[in-house]
């Protein structure tokens, strides 16, 4: 909204910083920031009592999350509402990417809440039935999808490998969608503890915001012999927003969390780097940020398949997170230590700019 009112005034004076992405990068980040602490108090009392009795904690899990009975749910409203507003502010609104990536945002957003809200109305963990949220989530993904597709190519670009990628035709679409469903599902997964979820997608916003900053500029691309897709640099500004936005949740979701991010929140901001994945043409190298949150999905793939197959568990308990609480680390301990793995996978992710 601000970029348009700068630029039908011909970027006059101090507007003209408005058109920089780097500048509107961190106004973004600001923004959202702000809104989120200065909201989020009162918010969640709100949430809290209308809630009643919170997020339903599973009685199978580990004995220390009892205590954690009562917390309110659906704090992603929060982070929604902080990342829309600054988005809306600083974002160039006449890119189809931004509409994209917002459309998946919400989109999954609001598949979330019908979640978090069947759980909680009902006190049960059992939520909208798997096959409809699904349905739902890919008819998003694919609109996204088609949206993205418009302005890009339909070839798979290898990490590692300068030049090289694989011309997926049509099928492309059916891949950029499993790209975004997949994300939004393996984020929803590892939001099992106080902050897990939340700084890992932070650290991938960050590196996922330096990838479309340099993929959107044909210079940059050039010289690292990465994919341009022109215009990709205004998801850079997107990923601040998720960043300032996740940033001010965190701010309240530290432990012990005042609030959690439900499936509100951790769908949305895993369906959103998944698009900006796809639309930045890195849809691989979100594999590798993102690889924590693949484990998390994996690890509750192997142990179903196993114990449906032999009757036996891999792990003490799935998601992974929780079967290291099993082996008797504490809850900080665990989030730490895969907080440190998701900076170390950011900057394997980021070494696949120059390494080719």
């Amino acid at each position: 909204m601000l970029y348009l009112l700068a630029e039908w005034l011909g970027f006059e004076g101090i507007l003209n910083l408005v058109r920089y992405q780097s500048f509107r990068a961190g106004a973004t980040l600001m923004t959202a920031l702000v809104i989120g602490l200065v909201i989020g108090e009162r918010f969640i009392n709100f949430l809290r009592v209308r809630q009643g009795k919170g997020q339903p904690i599973r009685l199978d899990g580990p004995q220390s999350h009892l205590a954690k009975r009562g917390t309110p749910t659906m704090g992603g409203l929060l982070i929604l509402t902080a990342l829309t507003v600054a988005m809306l502010l600083w974002m160039d609104l006449s890119s189809p990417f931004v509409w994209a990536c917002m459309a998946v945002t919400i989109g999954f957003g609001v598949i979330g809440f019908l979640d978090d809200y069947d759980k909680v109305s009902k006190n049960s963990h059992a939520g909208v039935p798997a096959r409809v949220r699904l349905a739902g989530e890919f008819l998003v993904a694919g609109i996204a999808s088609w949206l993205i597709v418009s302005q890009i190519n339909t070839n798979l670009y290898l990490p590692f490998l300068t030049g090289v990628s694989i011309p997926l035709g049509p099928a492309y679409y059916v891949f950029a969608a499993f790209v975004i469903v997949g994300a939004g599902n393996a984020v929803n997964l590892t939001d099992g503890l106080d902050g897990l979820a939340t700084m890992p997608v932070i650290i991938a916003a960050g590196t996922f915001a330096i990838i479309a900053y340099l993929v959107g500029r044909a210079d940059f691309s050039e010289y690292l012999g990465i994919p341009h897709v022109p215009g990709a640099g205004e998801l850079a500004i997107f990923c601040a927003a998720i960043m300032g936005a996740g940033l001010a949740f965190l701010w309240f979701n530290a432990p012990p969390a005042a609030v959690f991010m439900g499936d509100t929140g951790s769908l949305a901001l895993g369906g959103a780097l998944g698009a900006i994945a796809v639309a930045s043409h890195h849809e691989v190298v979100l594999g590798i940020v993102g690889g924590l949150f693949v484990l998390e999905a994996v690890s509750v793939i192997v142990q179903v398949f196993w114990f449906k197959r032999t009757g036996k568990r891999v792990f003490k308990m799935a998601p992974i997170h929780h079967h290291f609480e099993q082996l008797g680390w504490s809850e900080s301990k665990v989030v730490i230590r895969f907080w440190i793995v998701a900076i170390v996978l950011a900057l394997i992710g980021l070494s696949t700019l120059k390494l080719r």
